[in-house]
């Protein structure tokens, strides 16, 4: 389970980059800059007031826009001007609606066969995080279910070994999709029914947990595998992501440590993948499994999964079809030459990426609040920064230089950990087995009610607000949920205005 961290590590430790338990060394740093960045960068330990620049948790890139429905939307402040037309372009993109070919609008077509969603902007709402079905007609379009089967026989063993996330199922591919271009079957719904687990904790107070159970119903292309596994995904909020990939891949491995050695009861891992845009093994650090190791390769498989639609990345122009589903293959492509031989071609890739990497981190609200400072005591106390790592301070060496040498808090450590048994979907991705997820950022979390319009949070919606989601952790999390369920009701409100503070 470890071999590809370990290979990782010895990469680092070839190229010079020792890893050590103070944060490790980086290779774009100066001996003076790295020891002002351990020393910024360190946990706090007085919370009778904010730490310096708290209140702007992307650096120089924080939008500080009035708070509305729109706040995620914003590019980073720090842009050049030819750089918000760069941006404004992507958006435009990003927007777009596809449509079936062949059509009049060359360059929208090419849509499907089979997809999730029309457009980019149709999952990630308003750059905010999707939701689940709230009732008949409504279609789960910002959520859909990944399908994948254990391997069977050298083959799929050698592709795993090669790279391959998961083995697709061999009649449905990757994941369900439940919209179709005219003339081909949609796949399927996905169905959803829970249950309530009610949650006594510590001062008496009952909280009622909905446990999610999830199925395929009207399937077109024939039964499963019947060891298919299903694994519901909610599209994230799309914010910071840019600042997120110049984190130094040291900074992050540095606090790994999958086989638990030093007995704290965390063991995090990366997420070790094979990155489409390089061709190597490379740190995974977006999804809700940190299956991508960058925004390109991640909006890349965005393109050719949920809307159909290939790139010069993943050029796949008939999606996610299978050789089950024959009337996939009869539709012409919508590939133009003159464009390249893909549906969106680099230029397209390029300034969806580019926009996908920019989208601002707005201002944090309240940081001085006596209420939000309590919760963020109480926060540390329980355990939760473990994971949920406030601070870096991005490479000098980023791509794009308005990213580079900022102190940013969107507190994770974009590393893999054990969320226990409730939150398991029973499906290895990558280094990733049925029980990890990636820790989240934080940032923006308390903004999801004003630009999402509703307060649904982990991998699959099933926690209605945030105290819900805090009771949900297990596995390694387990020591601060149970911290959390122990506070008094006045401490419990605290913490979580603190995390709506993000």
């Amino acid at each position: 389970m470890h071999k590809r961290l370990t290979v990782f590590l010895v990469m680092f430790l070839i190229a010079g980059l020792a890893i050590a338990a103070d944060g490790g060394t980086r290779s774009d740093l100066s001996p003076k800059d790295l020891a002002r960045v351990q020393r910024v960068t360190a946990p706090t330990t007085d919370f009778s007031k904010p730490e310096n620049f708290e209140q702007l948790p992307a650096g120089a890139a924080t939008v500080k826009k009035r708070v509305n429905g729109d706040i995620f939307s914003f590019s980073s402040a720090n842009l050049s001007f030819e750089q918000e037309e760069q941006f404004k372009l992507g958006n435009a993109l990003f927007r777009k609606l596809w449509v079936s070919s062949p059509s009049s609008t060359q360059a929208s077509d090419g849509l499907g066969p089979l997809f999730n969603a029309r457009g980019c902007q149709n999952c990630h709402l308003k750059d905010g995080r999707g939701h689940t079905p709230s009732g008949a007609g409504d279609d789960a379009v910002s959520m859909f279910l990944r399908l994948s089967v254990p391997p069977h026989g050298e083959a799929d063993e050698a592709a795993l070994a090669a790279g391959a996330k998961v083995i697709p199922e061999p009649a449905y591919g990757g994941q369900l999709q439940d919209f179709a271009v005219p003339g081909v079957k949609a796949e399927g719904r996905m169905a959803i029914s829970y249950t309530d687990e009610p949650v006594t904790l510590g001062d008496g107070t009952v909280i009622t947990l909905r446990k999610p159970s999830y199925s395929v119903s009207d399937l077109a292309y024939g039964p499963m595998a019947q060891d298919v596994m299903l694994s519901p995904r909610v599209a994230p909020q799309m914010i910071g992501l840019g600042l997120l990939e110049a984190v130094p891949a040291e900074d992050i491995v540095a606090r790994a440590d999958p086989d638990d050695s030093d007995g704290d009861g965390i063991s995090g891992k990366p997420n070790m993948v094979l990155d489409e845009v390089s061709g190597q093994q490379m740190l995974g650090r977006f999804g809700w499994k940190a299956g991508a190791a960058s925004i390109r390769a991640q909006s890349a498989d965005a393109f050719a999964g949920d809307i159909g639609i290939s790139t010069p990345l993943v050029n796949r122009p008939f999606g996610d079809c299978t050789e089950a589903q024959a009337a996939c293959f009869d539709p012409p492509t919508g590939e133009q030459k003159r464009l390249g031989a893909s549906e969106a071609p680099d230029p397209v890739l390029d300034l969806v990426t580019f926009y996908s990497q920019n989208l601002g981190v707005p201002q944090r609200r309240d940081v001085g609040d006596p209420r939000v400072l309590r919760g963020k005591a109480a926060f540390y106390g329980a355990g939760c920064a473990s994971c949920h790592t406030p601070k870096y301070v991005t490479s000098r060496a980023a791509e794009i230089p308005e990213h580079r040498f900022q102190l940013i808090w969107p507190y994770t450590d974009l590393l893999l950990h054990d969320m226990g048994d409730g939150l398991a979907d029973h499906r290895p991705e990558g280094d990733a087995d049925g029980y990890e997820w990636r820790t989240p950022p934080l940032w923006g979390i308390g903004l999801t009610k004003t630009v999402s319009g509703h307060t649904e949070f982990l991998h699959d919606g099933r926690a209605r607000n945030l105290a819900e989601a805090i009771l949900w952790h297990g596995g390694e999390a387990q020591a601060s949920r149970d911290s959390f369920a122990a506070m008094s009701a006045a401490e419990r409100d605290d913490l979580v205005k603190f995390v709506e503070s993000l």
